[in-house]
């Protein structure tokens, strides 16, 4: 069923790059595992899929330990600093800074273990109250302080958009989040590329693809509803 359902799903974002005149090699496509057993995400790995996002920091370090260690992870829930010890090493890219601590919490392990840690920053470009991420008129001021930090490296912006019935609604979201994107690379920080815009889900990744998303965020569309149960 997984392996079926990602062929859809691939077909959809291979649609989407060609409507807004993309290459499909500008999009890597997360599959989100996140409370699904290690033999779904077996399924997919014959076919070459490599980027699993997971949003807790235990589950993530569980599934590292069985499954072959050429995935990527990607960390995408939010983070605690006391949890940052656990996953500097075993992510790819942490998808959810939201704040200067956590950054520094970041850095400190990142230093300890001798790596630097790539980073997103998480921005709530919607201004729900229910969800994380810095305002966007903030995300500049906290990069400038993160980017004087040993060992993290801020690598562009991340966002969840709202749930929407319509994903048309969630364009100007999408939209906005690139503006910003574009016009905090244009200040040519040092130790930020800005190259990375993670955004769009199962129900908005084909507009997030069109408004510029290079990371998609697919869970449900692959892997099928989530069990909050186990």
């Amino acid at each position: 069923m997984v392996v079926e359902n990602l062929a859809k799903v691939e077909k959809k974002v291979c649609a989407a790059c060609e409507r807004a005149g993309r290459r499909r090699d500008e999009v890597t496509l997360i599959a989100v595992s996140k409370t699904k057993p290690v033999s779904m995400i077996e399924e997919l790995l014959p076919g070459g899929t490599r980027d699993f996002g997971e949003n807790k920091v235990q589950e993530l370090c569980e599934k590292y330990e069985q499954l072959p260690k050429d995935i990527r992870w990607h960390l995408i829930g939010h983070l605690q600093r006391n949890k940052v010890k656990y996953v500097v090493d075993k992510a790819c890219l942490i998808h959810s800074v939201d704040s200067l601590r956590l950054a520094e919490a970041i850095s400190a392990e990142g230093k300890k273990r001798g790596i630097t840690v790539p980073v997103l920053i998480e921005v709530n470009v919607a201004g729900e109250e229910s969800k994380f991420g810095v305002k966007p008129e903030e995300a500049e001021g906290l990069i400038r302080e993160i980017a004087g930090m040993p060992s993290i490296s801020v690598k562009g912006l991340m966002t969840i958009a709202p749930y929407v019935e319509n994903p048309e609604e969630n364009r100007i979201h999408f939209s906005n989040l690139r503006k910003l994107c574009v016009d905090i690379k244009n200040k040519n920080i040092d130790n930020v590329s800005m190259n990375i815009l993670s955004m769009g889900m199962t129900g908005d990744y084909e507009v997030a693809i069109e408004e510029g998303a290079t990371m998609i965020r697919v869970g449900t569309g692959i892997f099928g509803e989530r069990d909050y149960n186990i």
